[in-house]
């Protein structure tokens, strides 16, 4: 397998479909995680995350519309969980590291998250809402 030329600037990006036949286009190349309901909905926005070692996103929650589930491609991330603030003090903050092959399902909605890119390749994670 090739490698990435990972020996300039360091970055992280992250992108959205912002149209239905973005979306459609997308989805050609994966297919929808076999554990999801078959009568749960997708939404029309799906994600891509790419970025090098040590990059990734700081400590936020989303205002998106749904639960996601975030499949990693390639690479490692390790990622921090902190419960919502109404479960501050009866729930734990989780620490986890999604390799490839591996879906993690979470409500960015509620749970503040970020990312970290492990050591050693290029990551790349795909996404979408569902219900």
């Amino acid at each position: 397998a090739a490698r990435a030329n990972l020996s300039g600037e360091p970055w992280y990006v992250g992108w959205s479909t912002c149209y239905d036949e973005e979306s459609r286009r997308l989805r050609q190349y994966y297919d929808r995680p076999y554990f999801l309901p078959r009568t749960s909905e997708s939404d029309t926005i799906d994600w891509i995350f790419m970025g090098g070692p040590g990059q990734g996103a700081h400590m936020h929650v989303d205002s998106v519309r749904r639960v996601s589930w975030q499949a990693q491609v390639r690479g490692h991330k390790r990622w921090q969980l902190a419960p919502p603030p109404e479960c501050l003090y009866t729930c734990r903050a989780l620490a986890l590291t999604v390799h490839p092959g591996e879906i993690l399902v979470v409500d960015t909605n509620r749970w503040y998250h970020m990312t970290r890119v492990l050591p050693g390749d290029l990551s790349i994670t795909i996404g979408a809402e569902y219900d």
